[in-house]
């Protein structure tokens, strides 16, 4: 069954969109990830936009909780994973680990954002389980 967002998602989702072009275009290409998340963390504060930056997921494995979990780059509201990059070339391997990090916290809809382009809207890659 495919999942569908509702309307709460879909306005995160806009406004994720909104805060990696406003960094973007604000700052360019070329730059650190490290540099791009705490700017995009700052765009969604501004939004008054709740999020979680670098934290760590436990990783629960056939049945047994890991000390050692995941960790997402920014998890929106609770329900959206946005994967930051600053890469030249996108790997297929960053689409993997963001289907993975849905599929291990649950959740539905993430993003897959490289700043590293010349145009925002080539870096940015939208993904539902």
């Amino acid at each position: 069954m495919y999942y569908t967002p509702d309307s709460h998602e879909e306005s995160l989702a806009s406004a994720i969109v909104d805060c990696a072009f406003r960094v973007h275009s604000t700052l360019g290409p070329g730059l650190l990830e490290s540099i791009y998340e705490v700017c995009f963390c700052l765009e969604l504060e501004q939004m008054g936009i709740p999020y979680e930056r670098q934290i760590s997921v436990p990783l629960i494995y056939r049945g047994v909780e890991l000390p050692s979990g995941i960790r997402l780059d920014v998890l929106v509201d609770k329900r959206i994973v946005c994967e930051l990059k600053a890469v030249e070339t996108m790997n297929p391997v960053f689409t993997a680990q963001i289907l993975t990090q849905l599929k291990l916290t649950k959740l539905h809809l993430g993003f897959l954002i490289n700043f590293n382009v010349a145009l925002i809207k080539e870096g940015i890659r939208r993904l539902i389980i």
